[in-house]
């Protein structure tokens, strides 16, 4: 029997995109801030941070409330709040309207990108969605990268991600009124988080996993056009470059999917990443800037898809993906204040070297969760047998049990029913006992 076929959700990439367009454009929007407002460089890197936090805060209030309210009404409600605060926030020059309209644009990317994760975490094969998610958004943003340079004006990147937003707005027609999920009655009782412990820890560690990646994203364009001496132009096109090897390093994960478990890529690939880091934030060159750069934008949203994809396997119902990637939003908020605090007291490289060891240590609980949980989501009526486990778990998923069964001896094995209603009982008559003094042809 063949797999049914799985159906690309354009709706949900579309909306990932338009609520992760803004983290990756910080470097050029906090430098265009500096330069266009005549901020200093914590200032600006203040208000980078305030878009994050706030975009953070819709996360954290919107994790339980997607089902309830609706995907399609919340995400309209937040794609309306970003074209509402980022296109202010580009039309006018007043810092403090550009602050107000910077905190109700990322509160609604916050809000698409809680709905998006939320639905993902539905999707028979999440890691799928959301790796397409990243290809898109990797693309769009390398291309503001090579396109706002070349143009003036500090809120161009504010109202690319505004026209992002009113670009997204006819698909959410697409998504339905409410959130697919499995749903208790009232005699379970109130539906609990599944792995507490391993969502927690997942959770606190990916707050400074993110704190260190935007850390240095944030102060990036800073350290290509002050310590490398490049120009604006040659750092958007480093960027560009750098972005366009992520959609590679995305292609890949998307194509290796599973075979290689999630520990490898996460641990692996975070030891990478903090080697990356260090490696950028001493560039002197062209040279080792692009490098640093490049190696790290290529390796950096393979292990996110990763961790995305393992935040959404802990819940079916997508609450610890929108709990993870709330708190991921916490410390992508403090990464450009934290960049910027470090650069100033004690330079770029000695920064990195900050940035790097902290990582290494954060690998440890990140691949202690991906071991402890590992396994990709089952297909329902699919059995797995899971290492170290007592009882092999049936993937929840709308209709499918989400209780334990008994261990059976091979992974995988599907459930097959044979059906034996109306099988007639043999009549005992009708056959006679075997016995040696009757031979062939003895009646």
């Amino acid at each position: 029997m063949f797999a049914p076929r799985t159906t690309t959700p354009w709706p949900l990439v579309a909306l990932f995109t338009a609520g992760y367009l803004a983290p990756y454009l910080l470097p050029t929007t906090v430098g265009r801030l500096e330069r266009g407002l005549d901020l200093t460089a914590t200032q600006a890197g203040a208000v980078g941070s305030a878009l994050l936090l706030s975009s953070a805060t819709a996360g954290f209030l919107l994790a339980s409330r997607v089902e309830r309210a609706g995907a399609r009404t919340l995400a309209r409600l937040g794609l309306a709040l970003a074209v509402l605060g980022y296109g202010a926030a580009a039309l006018t020059t007043a810092v403090p309207a550009v602050v107000a309209g910077v905190l109700v644009g990322g509160f609604g990317s916050g809000t698409a990108t809680t709905v998006a994760a939320t639905r993902i975490a539905a999707q028979p094969d999440p890691h799928r969605a959301s790796t397409l998610g990243l290809l898109s958004v990797s693309a769009l943003a390398g291309v503001v990268y090579l396109t706002v340079p070349h143009l003036p004006g500090h809120g161009l990147t504010l109202a690319a991600i505004a026209l992002t937003a009113v670009a997204v707005w006819p698909l959410t027609s697409r998504l339905p009124a409410g959130t697919p999920g499995p749903r208790r009655t009232g005699t379970d009782g109130p539906a609990r988080l599944p792995h507490l412990r391993s969502g927690l820890v997942l959770a606190g560690a990916m707050l400074l996993w993110s704190l260190a990646q935007n850390a240095l994203w944030g102060v990036s364009g800073r350290i290509g056009i002050g310590q490398a001496h490049l120009s604006e132009a040659t750092v958007g096109v480093v960027f560009a470059v750098a972005l366009g090897t992520g959609l590679l390093g995305v292609v890949c994960a998307g194509a290796l999917g599973p075979r290689l478990g999630r520990a490898l890529p996460i641990g692996g690939g975070t030891v990478l990443i903090a080697g990356c880091i260090a490696l950028t934030a001493s560039a002197t060159d062209l040279v080792g800037f692009a490098t640093g750069e490049i190696a790290w934008n290529t390796v950096y949203p393979v292990v996110l898809s990763y961790l995305i994809g393992l935040a959404a396997s802990l819940d079916p119902r997508g609450r610890w993906a929108v709990l993870v990637g709330s708190a991921a939003s916490l410390g992508t908020a403090a990464g450009p204040l934290t960049g910027s605090v470090l650069s100033a007291q004690a330079g770029f490289p000695v920064m990195g070297a900050v940035l790097g060891a902290g990582l290494l240590l954060v690998a440890l609980p990140m691949t202690a969760v991906a071991l402890h949980t590992g396994g990709r989501p089952l297909l329902p009526g699919a059995v797995r047998r899971r290492g170290g486990h007592p009882a092999a778990v049936v993937a929840a998923a709308p209709g499918a049990p989400t209780g334990g069964v008994p261990e059976i001896g091979a992974p995988e094995q599907p459930v097959v029913e044979i059906p034996l209603d109306g099988t007639p009982a043999p009549a005992r008559g009708d056959y006679d006992t075997a016995a040696a003094t009757r031979g062939p042809g003895t009646p």
